[in-house]
């Protein structure tokens, strides 16, 4: 795996959100690290409101981490598949911000934190559909409505495109928890129908939750999850296959969002403690980036309160602490 430390580079110093330049942990080691202190951690319990959720070896534990320039650091079960969930929104959102532009997306879903549990219908009331994000239930659903195509089947190419894309390989949707969500997601058909009826859905509210529960369904690894966050972290272009997956100038609306609705109702709580922006997904995933550094992956079935992973939120945040990660760790000259 290699030794890269983050050391006094030029482009490190120059660059005004990354690592510290000081930092002198190789990354293998703190990946490391946050595998061996975490490794038997009893906490938390998986996702059961999706029966297939249910199933998933709480035991399976897998760190990744990806530089922009390629080089890959991993421990544990980072080749385990598992579904991506609400970690998809961040990537059709990518999708809708290259066709649609940043200026629709703000206008017709919104981009504040809500207040309100993510799958909250009483947030759709009070704001009568408006002032919803892409990472909410309500204000992903209407960013899949906005997905550029004519039929569900152009709209889906586009979606699983995009998402592979950012893997830089092919995905397949898991059958098993695609039939389990769709046999159990009420409510969120619930929401579609009433953005819609609110005028803040773009397209059949029904077509648009089937579409919106496939993505959520795709199955991914945490090698797959690393590689998506640090294509991020290098400005929309795959430090693998070097392809330019989106502009590099809708990438920082992507992490703005990330920043500020990453985690539910814990996205506050996680910048203060991390300072990365990071997406979750009740499937066990969350990655974070450190722009213009690298993209951080770890899988982990048992979530907290608030849905999000309870070893791979602690994990990350040890890592980022050990290579300075934080935008917000700033040394004084």
């Amino acid at each position: 795996m290699g030794k890269l430390r983050f050391v006094a580079l030029a482009v490190v110093a120059s660059s005004a959100f990354g690592v510290r330049a000081d930092t002198q942990v190789p990354v293998q080691t703190a990946v490391d690290a946050g595998y061996a202190k975490y490794r038997t951690l009893d906490e938390g319990k998986n996702a059961d409101y999706i029966p297939a959720l249910a199933k998933v070896d709480p035991k399976l534990f897998g760190i990744a981490l990806v530089t922009v320039d390629g080089k890959v650091f991993h421990k544990g079960d980072v080749g385990s598949p598992f579904s991506i969930q609400s970690i998809s929104k961040v990537f059709t959102l990518a999708s809708v911000l290259q066709t649609a532009g940043d200026e629709a997306v703000l206008q017709k879903v919104g981009v504040d934190a809500t207040g309100q549990v993510f799958n909250s219908i009483v947030a759709i009331e009070q704001h009568k559909g408006r002032e919803m994000n892409p990472f909410v239930n309500p204000g992903a659903i209407a960013t899949t409505s906005l997905v550029e195509g004519q039929t569900p089947a152009e709209k889906w190419a586009r979606i699983i495109g995009i998402h592979e894309a950012f893997a830089g390989r092919k995905l397949e949707v898991n059958q098993e928890v695609y039939k389990s969500e769709s046999d159990t997601n009420e409510r969120n058909r619930a929401i579609a129908v009433l953005m819609h009826a609110y005028g803040r859905l773009y397209d059949d509210p029904l077509i648009t939750t089937d579409l919106y529960t496939r993505q959520c369904s795709i199955s991914v690894t945490a090698s797959d999850l690393a590689v998506m966050a640090a294509t991020l972290a290098n400005g929309g272009k795959n430090p693998v296959t070097g392809k330019q997956v989106i502009g590099q100038e809708h990438v920082q609306r992507i992490l703005a969002v990330m920043a500020t609705a990453g985690l539910y109702d814990d996205s506050g709580i996680w910048l203060y403690r991390v300072g990365l922006p990071a997406k979750s997904g009740v499937g066990g995933g969350i990655i974070a980036v450190a722009p213009g550094h690298f993209g951080i992956a770890v899988f982990s079935p048992p979530l907290d309160a608030a849905g999000n992973s309870v070893r791979a939120q602690k994990a990350i945040r040890d890592i980022a602490e050990a290579l300075h990660a934080s935008p917000y760790d700033v040394k004084p000259r």
